[in-house]
């Protein structure tokens, strides 16, 4: 299970905009100091604006600032706006996809929700704050 490239690029940018503060940054700023392609950059701010991460400014002096608190913001939430939910087995995401109708009859369907809450857990656990320190 890898993260994509999107999601990478999406954590450089969110961590960029939380060292900024209230400071709205242009596009091409965030591009060139986090070495993001900026047709990437471009392609996934829109998500990160739909989830409430970043707000967006038009016009002269326009371009992008944190919507919520850096600490407010965690890894989980910039993976999910992204990419969407992330699950280690399609069973995880709608128990429709077992052929054993899921738990509980299915001890790996158990296994794996464990594994996932920890996951989720932890990526929830890292906020961007954290990463201002």
């Amino acid at each position: 299970m890898n993260i994509n490239q999107a999601s990478d690029y999406g954590f450089r940018a969110v961590l960029y905009l939380a060292q900024a503060g209230t400071k709205v940054v242009e596009a091409q700023t965030i591009a060139q100091n986090e070495v993001v392609p900026m047709r990437y950059l471009l392609k996934i701010m829109p998500s990160l604006i739909k989830a409430g991460i970043v707000r967006s400014q038009r016009g002269v002096g326009g371009g992008y600032a944190l919507a919520r608190d850096p600490r407010d913001i965690t890894l989980l939430d910039v993976i999910e706006a992204i990419e969407g939910p992330i699950r280690l087995n399609r069973c995880l995401l709608d128990e429709g996809y077992c052929s054993k109708q899921g738990p509980p009859d299915c001890k790996i369907h158990q296994a794996l929700a464990d594994i996932q809450q920890k996951l989720d857990s932890d990526l929830s656990s890292y906020n961007f704050a954290d990463f201002l320190e």
